[in-house]
């Protein structure tokens, strides 16, 4: 990797199919291949599994989130615990959300101005204040090998002159967070850490590339395409995301935040986008929705509670390895905590068996084939079976 990047930090791409990239992705903590799924650990935990789970089901890097870890159990306390590596015994490669995103959905909880946010605990109504130096602060004190810059994400629609106040707001704060971390530090422990700037401006083509002109001046080592997700709809996501993505510099990675139904991933990927996380797995999980080749399968429903078959006869994980429909429709219902496991397992699995499969597409060049295939399959399966609740545009991280 050109530029700042540099130490044990880096990002190569190996291969590419279209605007499709296949990429590696060097941390302190491992490689990883691109295009990566990162589960969602919001609270030092991906719900439901443990450090092996995680593993096996081939998950390399999770997520975990500032505002959550800074209330509880605090970040002072994780730094003399190891840090989330050492607190959750994660040995795998670790991203954290600056919080920005959290505190933006707290909505008549907080207040906005140019320095930072106040807002108050969800858990206990107490007054807290984040500006981008103590976003920094925490994120460096969880020990991630990927932290995000400090950023302002305004619901869509919004009005132009919000948009605009939305990216000067996010590109000052990004200076002030490179300001206070560098573009990159060594942590403690040996390894880099590494700052990523996002990138706003809603859906208005102009202000999302002078979002991206501006923290590409910054020379960061990696960039995310953030405030989407937030109210706009599948096919303006997917334009944004299609104009914003080449915009990014091409040898360094690019991540779209808190976008993850299949369908969104495959049209990023095509895009060129090579990070992805979202909540839609564990969340989904919890409400005993799985998801398959084949589309959701909603366990609740009557029709599976005697049938003897998997899941999805496909699928390696232990859930459709060892269990059938009936069974984990009884736990489900039944409110029993292997449930919530095995089903969650499934999730995460699903969506590590589809980065893989990309990936494999991406290196024989057949990359939209495959898009079109799974599209089919999934669109002309058994589901989507999701109830409205869960049907929604797009669950944020």
């Amino acid at each position: 990797m050109n530029g700042s990047a540099g130490g044990d930090f880096g990002f190569e791409i190996v291969g590419s199919d279209g605007r499709a990239r296949l990429g590696r992705l060097r941390t302190g903590h491992g490689e990883i291949d691109t295009p990566v799924f990162m589960p969602v650990g919001t609270q030092a935990t991906v719900k439901g599994l443990d450090r092996d789970q995680l593993r096996v089901s081939g998950s390399a890097m999770i997520l975990a989130n500032t505002y959550h870890l800074y209330l509880r159990p605090g970040h002072e306390r994780l730094e003399r615990l190891g840090g989330v590596h050492g607190f959750a015994h994660w040995d795998g490669a670790l991203l954290t959300d600056s919080g920005g995103f959290q505190v933006f959905s707290l909505t008549d909880l907080r207040t906005v101005d140019d320095d930072g946010v106040s807002f108050r605990s969800h858990l206990d109504g107490s007054t807290h204040r984040f500006t981008p130096e103590l976003s920094m602060e925490i994120q460096a004190a969880l020990g991630a090998d990927v932290v995000m810059a400090f950023d302002e994400c305004c619901a869509l629609p919004a009005s132009a002159e919000r948009i605009r106040e939305s990216v000067d707001r996010t590109t000052a704060w990004a200076r002030r967070c490179v300001e206070a971390f560098g573009r990159q530090r060594r942590h403690p422990g040996g390894y880099s850490q590494a700052l990523f700037g996002i990138v706003q401006g809603g859906l208005d083509p102009a202000e999302r590339e002078r979002s991206v002109r501006a923290l590409t001046d910054l020379d960061l080592p990696g960039y995310a395409i953030g405030g989407l997700s937030v109210g706009e709809t599948k096919e303006e996501m997917h334009r944004a995301v299609e104009f914003c993505a080449p915009l990014l510099p091409e040898d360094r990675p690019r991540y779209l935040m808190g976008v993850g139904f299949a369908e969104d991933i495959l049209a990023a990927v095509a895009a060129g986008v090579d990070m992805f996380d979202c909540v839609l797995p564990t969340r989904m999980a919890r409400h005993g929705t799985l998801l398959t080749r084949r589309g959701r399968v909603v366990l609740r429903n009557a029709r599976h509670a005697e049938d003897p078959g998997p899941v999805d006869p496909h699928c390696g994980c232990p859930a459709c390895r060892n269990h059938s429909r009936a069974y984990l429709r009884h736990l489900v219902v039944a409110r029993e905590i292997l449930g919530l496991v095995l089903c969650t397992l499934h999730n995460v699995w699903f969506y590590q068996d589809l980065m893989r499969a990309i990936r494999t597409a991406i290196a024989e060049r057949r990359f939209e084939q495959f898009r079109a295939e799974f599209l089919r399959g999934y669109r002309g399966g058994t589901g989507p079976e999701a109830p409205d609740s869960l049907a929604g545009p797009h669950p944020g991280a």
